[in-house]
């Protein structure tokens, strides 16, 4: 935690533009609805930006990486524990391993898709949505240590895809409220790597807490789970103090603070608007063709990111190495997509460009899948598995923010975000029969998939990509303008607006 709040101290960073409390940048001003000339308050020009983002950095997204890092943790662990033991210990085949984890994907799209959680979000709270609900994938998550056979350990799957389900779109409309378009993309892509930061902790954890075999009469996969479900129910109860709402009740804030942030929203997104919920603008999500394509974007990419973090200890234990060194090598992987993940952000944070970093990175982890198709070689297959993580995770992080930044009305963005999410990993629904016992250990059938919906990606970003930019040359020339007509200056019309520009 102390190394995460360095980092946030570090790369807290505006343009200069900001520090004068008002967007001169002509691109910003026709981003949100409320981008136009007007008088501050002096007080509230005294805030400096820099100083306030580093104080919302601080105070938001160490807590809510945490919560994912548990998150990513509790549903991956499975992966640790199966060569441990747990597959024989519960006498399953392989195949029927391969059932519990396509269960927990169908309790996390079947809950999104008949509760969409992010309308629960936005009809309670944070402080009490976000914690109760990793207070609940904790119990579950524990239980699955004590579990006596199969029957068992489908239910607990099933119900830690339910429990874990409302996390991820949470958090990503959580972040649009408290920060402006241009900077939440950072934020979520370093919330974001706590889940390639969990791959690379967990491997060293697993092999640690395995040495724990016979310890109250339990073998070590099992401790795997009760350990690490044990430590998200700690953090749960006290994610209930730690976790703040919206900054209009933030009591971190100081009244200075509260409008500057106010401000800042205001002439960027709508976060500051009073938006009742609506099912008309839950349907605008839905017949949005730009929506669905944020949903195939991430979809390609979630089979070959879940069937990595879900078959890695697999996957290097075929290629010849014992359960321990398995579980060690999976960290050097992990280790570098945390990093590449972490540049990328900020590279595309500074240059405000999206498309581009994702095919590149993507394309990355297609040269990954080939060498683990085309080699035999232990080590030379194992550089495979290294290329593949540091591509994935820094395109997943890209993918899942571009919604974020790009549909404006908070309805419509919060759907479209929890589309995203459900849409998406019905992927990693096939992905989980993909690696089959009797395939390793080349696993011709998991990376030939992997590698299909990784080119997939590249082609479905690329169209994305001209889509929008012709869009915005459109309003470029003012060929919207006609929907302004009859409209109030103060008023908005969300991302069908002519003043707004998409981030490509």
């Amino acid at each position: 935690m102390a190394a995460l709040e360095k980092q946030l101290v570090d790369s807290a960073h505006v343009d200069p533009e900001y520090f004068h409390g008002e967007n001169t940048n002509k691109e910003y001003a026709s981003d949100g609805p409320s981008a136009r000339s007007g008088q501050e308050s002096d007080r509230v020009y005294a805030v400096k930006d820099r100083a306030l983002l580093r104080k919302l950095d601080l105070k938001l997204l160490p807590a809510l990486t945490l919560l994912y890092l548990l998150s990513f943790l509790d549903r991956s662990n499975v992966a640790n524990a199966r060569v441990e033991g747990l597959v024989d210990d519960l006498h399953m085949t392989g195949n029927q391993y391969l059932t519990g984890l396509t269960l927990y994907f169908i309790g996390y799209v079947l809950f999104e898709v008949r509760i969409p959680c992010n309308i629960v979000l936005k009809l309670t709270s944070p402080r009490l949505w976000l914690p109760t609900l990793t207070l609940a994938w904790g119990i579950v998550a524990t239980l699955l240590g004590v579990v006596q056979n199969m029957s068992g350990f489908f239910a607990a799957r099933f119900f830690l895809g339910v429990a874990e389900s409302g996390l991820f779109p949470g958090v990503v409309f959580y972040l649009s409220m408290w920060y402006r378009r241009e900077e939440q993309h950072y934020r979520v892509s370093l919330f974001f790597s706590a889940a390639s930061l969990a791959g690379a902790f967990g491997g060293v954890l697993a092999w640690g807490i395995a040495h724990m075999t016979g310890v109250g009469g339990l073998r070590g996969w099992r401790w795997i789970f009760i350990l690490e479900g044990l430590l998200t129910i700690l953090v749960s109860l006290a994610a209930y103090f730690f976790i703040f709402n919206y900054p209009a009740t933030a009591s971190f804030l100081t009244d200075d603070e509260r409008a500057r942030v106010r401000t800042r929203l205001k002439a960027s997104n709508d976060a500051t608007n009073d938006e009742a919920f609506s099912w008309k603008n839950v349907s605008l999500a839905v017949k949005d063709p730009k929506v669905w394509l944020y949903c195939l974007g991430f979809h390609t990419m979630s089979l070959p990111l879940y069937t990595l973090s879900l078959f890695l200890p697999t996957i290097i234990k075929a290629l010849g190495y014992t359960s321990a060194q398995a579980q060690l090598l999976t960290v050097p992987p992990y280790s570098v997509a945390t990093v590449l993940t972490l540049i990328v952000a900020v590279a595309s944070e500074k240059t405000r460009i999206r498309a581009p970093f994702i095919m590149a990175t993507s394309s990355l982890a297609v040269i990954g899948y080939i060498v683990l198709l085309t080699n035999t070689q232990p080590r030379v297959a194992y550089g495979g598995t290294i290329l593949a993580a540091a591509g994935i995770y820094p395109s997943v992080a890209i993918v899942l923010s571009w919604p974020a930044n790009n549909v404006s009305g908070q309805t419509k963005r919060a759907t479209a975000n929890a589309m995203q999410i459900s849409i998406g990993n019905l992927g990693a629904v096939l992905g989980t029969q993909l690696y089959r016992s009797h395939d390793g250990p080349r696993f011709f059938r998991g990376h030939a998939f992997a590698l299909t919906y990784l080119v997939m990606n590249v082609a479905v970003v690329a169209i994305l990509w001209s889509l929008l930019r012709a869009e915005n040359a459109r309003r470029d020339r003012g060929e919207r303008n006609d929907r302004l007509q009859g409209v109030e200056e103060a008023e908005w019309l969300g991302d069908d607006d002519p003043r707004w520009r998409f981030q490509t």
